[in-house]
């Protein structure tokens, strides 16, 4: 399959994946989420912790809820697609709002880094970074 025949169909299928994804983190239906990535997908939790493997990924979606007091809301806005060869990269203005343990809100956006790879005809994600190049900074 040549991805480059048909790039406006893998993209707006990359980005019904990504707001299906936010959903299920919103939502905290984690073992739903699985389903979006590869088996070793990898997550950047923070700067220098990357958990790998759809068994650690689910542990940490749930750290990261219970960090964000289980009212973790995500979005995305603008989103660019890169295609080459089975694999997509994926630039997002990801937007995180939620309310802390302490009562005071939380929100951002990041420009977020995403890895997607067409595993049997499906997109699947195997790099998940959320903080983007802004690790670069720290």
């Amino acid at each position: 399959m040549n991805l480059f025949d048909n790039t406006q169909k893998h993209t707006q299928e990359l980005e019904a994946l990504i707001a299906s994804a936010d959903r299920a983190i919103t939502e905290e239906n984690f073992s739903y989420l699985m389903d979006f990535y590869s088996e070793n997908g990898s997550l950047v939790v923070k700067d220098g912790l990357h958990v790998h493997g759809k068994e650690n990924l689910k542990k940490a979606f749930s750290a990261i809820a219970e960090f964000f007091n289980h009212s973790l809301q995500v979005s995305q806005g603008t989103v660019k697609v890169i295609f080459g060869e089975d694999c997509a990269l994926v630039l997002a203005e990801t937007i995180l709002s939620a309310q802390m343990q302490d009562g005071t809100p939380f929100n951002t956006v990041r420009d977020a880094t995403y890895v997607f790879k067409l595993i049997d005809g499906k997109w699947l994600c195997v790099i998940d970074n959320s903080y983007g190049t802004s690790l670069l900074k720290s």
